[in-house]
């Protein structure tokens, strides 16, 4: 029976790569969450509102460690490695352990975005994900106007299995939201990652 790898909650995983440290989001991340989630640009593609104190970041913080220790998510905090600074967030934000799926989400400081940055870290958790807690497949829920989550990942082989016209109802009005989904016959290891 397929079944997904349960080891991977013993210890919360850190995942390195060229430029970046994945590591567990902690209490001490508070700030720097604080200051990518109120602002208006990150917040652009996402349906929430602006965070508003810093502790609603610290909540957060503990919420995210609680979900991993509950197997029901694994949130990283992105962090340069020369710098050792939170500059953003990424990780399955809810795992289907019946189905073998995960789905992935982001954000990071505009200061840093067209940089490969994003991209980084999207591969090393997507190859995480498919060799390490041995996922079938991941899938990411993005709004159609999100251009660069979706040139993203249909770069890295997500393909389009759906669209739901007013699926979410933000702001006053509706949003549709677009599903992509990655598979494990369509994945090819990235290489960027340092093993």
């Amino acid at each position: 029976m397929l079944q997904l790898n349960k080891s991977v909650f013993d210890r919360f995983p850190e995942i390195k790569t060229n430029r970046l440290t994945l590591r567990e989001i902690t209490p001490n991340d508070a700030r720097e969450i604080y200051e990518i989630r109120k602002n208006s640009r990150v917040n652009q593609f996402i349906a929430r509102p602006e965070m508003d104190t810093l502790t609603s970041a610290e909540k957060l913080a503990e919420q995210t460690q609680k979900a991993f220790y509950d197997q029901k998510a694994i949130g990283f905090a992105g962090v340069l490695r020369d710098k050792q600074k939170l500059i953003g967030s990424c990780g399955f934000n809810r795992i289907d352990f019946n189905n073998l799926r995960a789905e992935i989400g982001g954000e990071l400081k505009p200061e840093y975005w067209g940089k490969g940055i994003a991209a980084e870290a999207f591969g090393a958790i997507i190859n995480f994900g498919f060799t390490q807690l041995q996922l079938q497949a991941v899938e990411a829920w993005v709004q159609p106007l999100n251009r660069g989550a979706t040139h993203l990942l249909t770069a890295n082989g997500f393909e389009k299995e759906g669209h739901f016209k007013d699926y979410i109802y933000f702001n006053r009005q509706f949003i549709d939201i677009v599903v992509y989904v990655l598979h494990r016959k369509n994945f090819n290891a990235f290489s960027h990652i340092n093993s």
